[in-house]
């Protein structure tokens, strides 16, 4: 296995600790830490240097973080999601690029969708007086959305690294 390639799997182990990290916390403080969305920025800029062409790939990959921000942003502004999700989705976004947002949008809401029905299951009263009061009213802490952004993330970076999908230039 070429060094570039070592490097890019060596990478992705790095992320998915640091997701882990992340996930773990918000489950048990309902907070992101600021320091687990700087390292994967950090990481990000060697993953970008690894494809053949880093610039015009960085700059897509770029485009692809804004993209996330804003999205996440305008959740974070309606109340839906915290701040931490809001950054971290916005970081992990830097590593799907254009090519694969997609499908880390998709990974992210299935997993976080998957996550609120056990909650519910797990406490059907809670669910029948969410049901009948029709959303209103204060229900707890909520889907910690950071578990849900790292499996995502996670399941399209090793997904890519398996070639089971494909990421822009890196052929």
């Amino acid at each position: 296995m070429p060094l570039p390639e070592i490097v890019r799997w060596a990478i992705a182990v790095l992320l998915t600790a640091v997701l882990a990290v992340a996930a773990v916390t918000d489950v048990r403080e309902r907070k992101i830490p600021n320091w687990t969305v700087l390292a994967t920025l950090a990481l990000f800029l060697p993953w970008a240097v690894l494809h053949l062409h880093p610039v015009s790939w960085g700059l897509w990959a770029l485009g692809a973080g804004v993209i996330a921000f804003a999205a996440t942003f305008a959740l974070y502004s309606t109340g839906l999601v915290g701040a931490g999700d809001s950054k971290l989705f916005a970081a992990v976004a830097l590593f799907a690029g254009m090519g694969q947002l997609i499908q880390l949008t998709l990974a992210t809401t299935i997993v976080g969708g998957l996550i609120a029905l056990i909650g519910l299951v797990m406490a059907p009263t809670r669910a029948l007086v969410m049901l009948k009061m029709r959303g209103q009213g204060d229900f707890g802490r909520g889907v910690p959305y950071g578990v849900a952004i790292a499996l995502g993330a996670a399941l399209v970076i090793w997904a890519g690294l398996f070639h089971l999908v494909s990421f822009p230039a890196t052929a």
